[in-house]
């Protein structure tokens, strides 16, 4: 019998197998599943790809997504590769979504990406084809006997490998049409290492011991023992095939092959000094050998550095703070990395990384998690085995660093009835000398006993267990990453753990219920907390670090939806409050309404044209859209932004109503230069997530009197002290108002070609001045202008949430009739065709609220105000409920004399004499800080649809 009958049949029958996985396989979880978004990896990078010009990047992760990286360009403001993409394949709980494969085809076209993947939902592993430009799914192909292990496309794009886990081999298939190109199935463990050489033939490294060659038709050619250990992990080929390098998971060796039949060449010289090296490359000439893996010095994971070939001298470079899984060669001789921290990186030979990404979450192992008796409040470091340095209360919402840690306390770890031994980094952790129940191969991380020497907890890479005093399991609880930290309330009502995703989270000591979850940013300022319900409370610009995960049909991959989406129904800080009374979820969620997620969910919008980096020469660009409506609710509009501000469009053709998945175009006007262009869809719920792409208008040549056009500026400036209530008084709250209003009239002729200031104070800024100053600014301001409110006085938040600013004449007892309230300015501002701003001081303390103190909550409003679709930029002096801080020794409050400062030049960081919004940003953010000791944290939120701008230029002294 023939090999290509043999080969013909074998594809027939997995074929058949694939379609019969897919006409009888379960559908993938229906119901949304929180996860958080930093804008990078929150797990494990296992695997990084490049296409064969060097202009996109791949990386794949345990946290569920892949992340595209454009590394022709820029993160603004940065010289990091700007990340254009997140790829989402369909997930479940526990390991359904972790990814340990991603492969970029050699056009940059393609995306392919496996892991575990389809395993739990069909008991079949799948890879999911996404096209780069668009993220959508191309392809998804499942049937495999295992999940997937390592992907690799042949150099011309032809050809996809896929390496499997347990044993179960290889395939090559033909991207023409998906048919089997070829198989090994006679492997002996898992299959880690897959590349191609220049010719199409493709080698493999496996558990098994063995490194094989094959054909470009998938037949052997070779099949040896690796002689530098008995794990191979990866191979790299030289660029002309020649050698082959192979890293092992248990050597300190790299081995050099013969390319054409894995014959041993010779061993790099130098072992690592610790650890292995599993993770091999060469330069794209074939000069340089590179390898990495768990080798280290101190804390930093190395970069190993062979010239000649490998023969040559080593070196050792830092690059990483974790194992470093996966290298690839760039042209031009750069290599990039991803590592387990997660990190990825790109570095240059023999240089330090020009680009290095870290995780924005916050490594809890090592540290010590603090308590309070009743479990409100916790104590917590940002690095790995940091002391608390940071209190964050539940009760107000506060994030204080460097706050002081009283009345919190450390896990109890060892009593005389309660001896829990071997549980630090071990799998048989024993109490009072006999073992306590858990998984194969399950790690016990972290310890806290009861203070009632009844109970005591442990935390796992899975689970988190309670036990009692005989060491019976009480119950336990999956983890969603490992429980680095725990801790019990005295009161022994709660459980608390820090976990490897960064959030830290509140159990139910009864039952093990999951409560809370808290997720603190490693910037130090931005933080979210939801119930399982999905009722939140964020910080100012921490609405987006969480969102909700909706997988769809196998065909169209999955949503994910910021939970900034469902704030009108969903920001509760008041179901919070209750949850804290009793530590019942179901109690606390008691009359919020009926809504659920899956009824709210807003548009899905695509752009299908022009493409991202476009080009056009007219005054004029057609945009070609679809939108999806995943809750069936009817689209009842659209908006179209540029550079974050609304413009006026004309519909080419049908406009709405719009009915799933129809396409739209709409033509609108765009200036000279390169622009942000986003495409937002409402329905009566919500407005989607903006689709954006950049596009470039070649300059035309200008009218004469447009040359000289400078933007014009207006300012409504409000400061308001001298309140009847002297309570309620402040001492410089008019004066800031003034200040910043003369401040900015000197603006005049250098950023802007005239200035317009209505400046109200005190008895002046009654609720009808404030209204009408409003109406001024909305009247006034044409699409090149700047708007900005200036806000310094009192703030309230009534009992249903809704946030005011307290007029002169408004009274705390009558809000709705007599102060301002913040829906009247956000539809003020929303209305502005140029760049709107907002500044706003409104947290004095005071009895503003018949004995309350900071009766005002502050971020939701900057969340709204600040979302895509409302686009204004939102300087506030404060955050959550903190208090703005008045100085006499200042002669303003904090906020302000930081802002006259910037402005004034000390923003100017770059030298060029310009402040911009971002560079504004950090000169408030550490200068109040540093005035106030730490007790005022300042905030800014910008739409991302804004790019950054300058609202001032230095004046030069005369």
């Amino acid at each position: 019998m023939s090999r290509r009958f043999l080969s013909a049949l074998f594809s027939l029958c997995l074929a058949w197998q694939m379609a019969a996985t897919l006409a009888f396989a379960a559908a993938p979880p229906r119901e949304p599943m929180l996860r958080i978004e930093t804008g990078m990896h929150t797990a494990m990078v296992k695997a990084i790809s490049i296409d064969a010009a060097g202009h996109w990047m791949a990386t794949a992760s345990e946290d569920k997504t892949v992340r595209v990286w454009d590394l022709a360009a820029k993160v603004e403001g940065s010289s990091d590769p700007a990340p254009v993409r997140i790829l989402r394949p369909h997930i479940g709980p526990g390991n359904e979504g972790k990814l340990f494969a991603v492969a970029i085809s050699p056009d940059g076209g393609t995306i392919a990406c496996g892991g575990w993947t389809g395993w739990d939902w069909q008991k079949k592993g799948s890879v999911y084809f996404y096209s780069r430009a668009t993220g959508k799914v191309v392809k998804r192909l499942d049937g495999f006997p295992n999940v997937i292990k390592a992907l690799r496309y042949s150099p011309d794009g032809r050809r996809i490998a896929v390496a499997l886990g347990a044993g179960k081999g290889v395939y090559q298939l033909r991207v023409s049409d998906w048919k089997l190109a070829g198989a090994d199935r006679a492997y002996g463990n898992d299959c880690y290492g897959l590349e191609f050489d220049a010719a199409g033939r493709l080698a493999t490294a496996s558990w098994d011991g063995f490194v094989r060659l094959y054909d470009d038709r998938m037949q052997l050619l070779a099949k040896e023992k690796a002689p530098n250990g008995e794990l191979p992990y990866s191979i790299a080929f030289t660029a002309d095939g020649g050698k082959l390098a192979v890293g092992c998971d248990d050597s300190r060796k790299v081995a050099v092959l013969s390319g054409s039949d894995l014959t041993p060449l010779y061993t790099a010289p130098g072992g690592a000094d610790s650890g292995s090296l599993f993770s091999v490359a060469w330069s794209a000439d074939g000069t340089t050998l590179y390898a990495a893996g768990s080798h280290r010095s101190g804390d930093k994971y190395l970069l190993r550095r062979w010239e000649e070939g490998g023969k040559g001298e080593f070196s050792d470079l830092p690059i990483a703070d974790g194992n470093v899984m996966q290298l690839a060669s760039l042209p031009g001789g750069a290599l990039a990395y991803a590592a387990a921290g997660p990190e990825i990186g790109v570095t240059e030979p023999g240089k330090a990384p020009s680009f290095h990404r870290a995780p924005g979450i916050v490594d809890h192992r090592g540290g010590n998690l603090l308590v309070s008796a009743d479990g409100s409040s916790i104590g917590f470091g940002y690095g790995p085995g940091a002391k608390p340095g940071a209190v964050f209360a539940l009760g107000d919402r506060s994030l204080r660093l460097g706050g002081d840690d009283d009345g919190l306390y450390g896990a109890l770890l060892e009593t005389p009835e309660l001896r829990v031994t071997g549980w630090r980094n071990g799998t048989t952790p024993l109490l009072n000398g006999l073992p306590l129940r858990m998984e194969p191969h399950e790690a016990s991380r972290s310890l806290a006993l009861g203070h009632d020497r009844k109970l005591f907890l442990l935390g796992t890479d899975w689970n988190l267990r309670c036990f009692d005093r005989l060491g019976k399991e009480r119950w336990h609880r999956a983890a969603p990453a490992i429980v680095w930290q725990v801790n019990v309330s005295a009161n022994g009502k709660v459980a608390v753990a820090a976990l490897g995703d960064g959030t830290i989270r509140w159990y139910r000591m009864s039952d093990g219920k999951e409560l809370l979850a808290f997720f603190p940013h490693a910037d130090k300022k931005r933080w979210v907390l939801w119930t399982p319900s999905g009722y939140y409370d964020a910080s100012v610009g921490g609405e987006e670090l969480a969102g909700w995960h909706l997988n769809s049909d196998t065909a169209q991959g999955a949503d994910f939806f910021p939970v900034s989406r469902f704030r009108l129904v969903f920001c509760r800080p008041d179901v919070i409050n209750r949850l804290l009374a009793k530590w019942d979820d179901a109690e606390a969620g008691k009359g919020t309404g009926e809504e659920t997620l899956l009824s709210l969910l807003p548009p899905v919008v695509s752009i299908t044209s022009p493409q991202d980096k476009g080009v056009v020469e007219q005054g004029e660009v057609t945009v070609d859209f679809t939108v999806r409506s995943p809750s069936g609710e009817a689209v009842t509009g659209v908006k179209v932004l540029v550079n974050g501000r609304p413009v006026s469009f004309k519909w080419q053709g049908t406009g709405l109503p719009l009915n799933q998945g129809e396409r739209r175009k709409v033509t609108f006007a765009l200036p000279a230069g390169e622009s942000e262009v986003a495409v937002i869809a409402e329905n009566r719920h919500a407005a989607s997530e903006p689709a954006t792409i950049s596009v470039s208008r070649t300059a035309q040549e200008p009218e004469p009197e447009v040359i000289s056009l400078k933007p014009r500026l207006f300012i409504l400036s409000i400061g308001i002290g001298g309140y009847p209530d002297p309570e309620l008084a402040l001492d410089f709250a008019a004066k800031d108002a003034k200040d910043f209003a003369s401040l900015m009239q000197l603006q005049k002729g250098g950023l802007y070609g005239d200035v317009s200031v209505k400046l109200l104070t005190d008895a002046a800024a009654n609720r009808q001045a404030v209204l009408d100053g409003l109406k001024w600014l909305s009247g006034e301001a044409r699409e090149r202008d700047t708007a900005i409110v200036f806000l310094s006085g009192h703030g309230v938040t009534d009992a249903g949430g809704a946030y005011y600013f307290l007029p002169v004449d408004g009274k705390p007892g009558k809000l709705g009739e007599s102060a301002v309230v913040f829906s009247e300015i956000r539809k003020a501002l929303m209305s502005l065709p140029g760049k709107a701003v907002l500044f706003v001081d409104t947290c004095h303390a005071g009895d503003v609220m018949g004995g309350k103190k900071g009766g005002s909550e502050v971020n939701a409003v900057v969340n709204d105000l600040s979302s895509a679709e409302n686009g204004v930029v939102v300087f506030a002096s404060s955050t959550g409920r903190q208090y703005s801080i008045e100085d006499p020794a200042w002669g303003n409050g904090a906020f302000t004399k930081a802002l006259v400062e910037g402005i004034s030049g000390k923003a100017d960081y770059t030298g060029k004499g310009r402040i911009t919004v971002a560079s504004l940003d950090l000169w408030l953010s550490e200068r109040v800080q540093e005035l106030t000791g730490g007790k005022q944290t300042p905030t800014t939120a910008k739409p991302r649809t804004v790019p950054d701008f300058p609202l001032a230029v230095k004046k030069q002294a005369p």
